[in-house]
């Protein structure tokens, strides 16, 4: 199975003919397609952070030798976690070979489509909180990609680990040494579905607002039973994206205070009036 992906080039060009269009259609007096541009400028960000996230697996490709001797190093000390070894999970499930196909095609399809129609959500329903989870994402990605610039092998080219994917013809990945393969430190897929699980919990009020986190577990397991990334990859990941929630919620809550003590605020005698934190 092949799916359609773009290079680092093709997203940041992509990006940019998004932005430039989101920018032309900020036309003041034709507030639906100020709507569409904003849309489309939205858009272009993801386009850069998947461009980001594609150029990062192209450099890792520089240290491939001790890309595997991290792996097994991670693979060591995890034998200190209170968890299944991720050989044992594989071989639990591997005689359920629909099963296995299942993951292989919820790892292939699922990442990139999950976050854009989450993202699509809250723009068009919740758009308050929309700028602040956009924040979130956008920093919590460069995190991980700036640890992805150290290469870590992922589970299946390691001994003893299946690349299912590969068995069942099911791969997203070229022959050879694709541009991203070695980036498995830390799990963008886990960044962005438990980042997709949480928000959706807390933002969402109807009884479907379970989906995102059952996307967050099922994306857990599933990058695992396929061989594609290591308990610590998603440890890490999610370690990421707690600390990336907290700076962002910190310094915007620091910049309203800042906002709310510089506008100057004065009654009609001169008495200063008490300023309404925004």
């Amino acid at each position: 199975m092949q799916t359609v992906s773009l290079t680092w080039q093709h997203s940041m060009e992509l990006a940019a003919v998004l932005a430039a269009a989101g920018v032309a259609a900020a036309v003041p007096d034709r507030p639906k397609l100020r709507a569409v541009g904003a849309l489309l400028r939205e858009t272009a960000i993801i386009g850069l952070l998947y461009g980001l996230w594609q150029l990062a697996g192209h450099l890792s490709l520089h240290d491939t030798g001790n890309a595997y001797a991290r792996a097994d190093t991670i693979r060591h000390w995890e034998r200190f976690l209170p968890l299944p070894s991720e050989e044992a999970v594989q071989h639990a499930f591997l005689h359920w070979h629909w099963f296995i196909q299942a993951a292989n095609l919820y790892y292939a399809t699922m990442h990139f489509t999950m976050l854009f129609v989450f993202l699509l959500w809250l723009f068009l329903r919740h758009r308050d909180r929309y700028r602040p989870i956009r924040q979130v994402l956008a920093w919590t990605t460069l995190g991980c990609l700036l640890v992805q610039l150290v290469p870590v092998a992922p589970p299946r080219m390691r001994p003893g680990i299946v690349d299912t994917a590969m068995q069942y013809g099911q791969s997203v990945y070229s022959n050879g040494l694709a541009a991203d393969q070695l980036s498995a430190m830390p799990s963008v897929h886990v960044a962005w579905a438990v980042l997709v699980g949480w928000y959706t919990w807390h933002v969402a009020t109807s009884r479907w607002r379970v989906l995102g986190p059952i996307h967050s577990v099922v994306t857990i397991f599933v990058v695992v039973l396929t061989g594609n990334h290591w308990w610590s990859d998603g440890i890490v990941a999610v370690t990421i994206l707690v600390i990336c929630a907290w700076a962002v919620r910190g310094v915007r809550h620091a910049w309203h205070v800042l906002r709310s003590r510089s506008v100057p605020a004065t009654a009609s005698d001169g008495v200063p009036e008490p300023v309404a934190s925004s």
